[in-house]
């Protein structure tokens, strides 16, 4: 009796955990996954790659290859749905040593430079939106 009892118990658990509400899932449009950008400061110029992004947000990883302190700062330069200029900066980069920033870009030009006028800038052109990530396995 009590094993009939404990499998009635169990089927029953089961049933109703079976039940939940009669909404559908909402597969929404998720962000585009952010993507990763390298950046590269030496002695006579800023190199970032790839330089030819979509929209959404983006991870900027800079590597100081100089032998003093630096810091790198994105801004933008022309951005065509008329968005508030945006400008970031990092900390005090010491020789061989890396930083990052994170920024959401939308479509336009941002300028990666240094404090350093002898140290040319990098270009970022962003076109329009990476398409969205709602598909993709592993994603946050």
């Amino acid at each position: 009796m009590p094993r009939t009892t404990a499998g009635v118990a169990v089927a029953v658990a089961l049933a109703l955990g079976g039940c939940g509400a009669d909404e559908e899932f909402a597969n929404d449009e998720r962000e585009p996954a952010p993507i990763t950008l390298s950046a590269a400061i030496t002695r006579s110029n800023v190199t970032v790659s790839p330089s030819r992004v979509g929209a959404s947000s983006i991870e900027l990883i800079a590597s100081n290859q100089t032998s003093t302190s630096q810091r790198l700062t994105l801004s933008s330069q022309t951005l065509s749905d008329g968005s508030d200029r945006l400008e970031q900066r990092t900390g005090p980069i010491n020789p061989g040593d890396t930083a990052s920033l994170t920024a959401r870009l939308v479509e336009g030009t941002y300028r990666v430079t240094t404090g350093t006028a002898a140290i040319a800038p990098a270009t970022i052109r962003v076109g329009r939106e990476r398409p969205s990530a709602k598909d993709e396995l592993l994603q946050p």
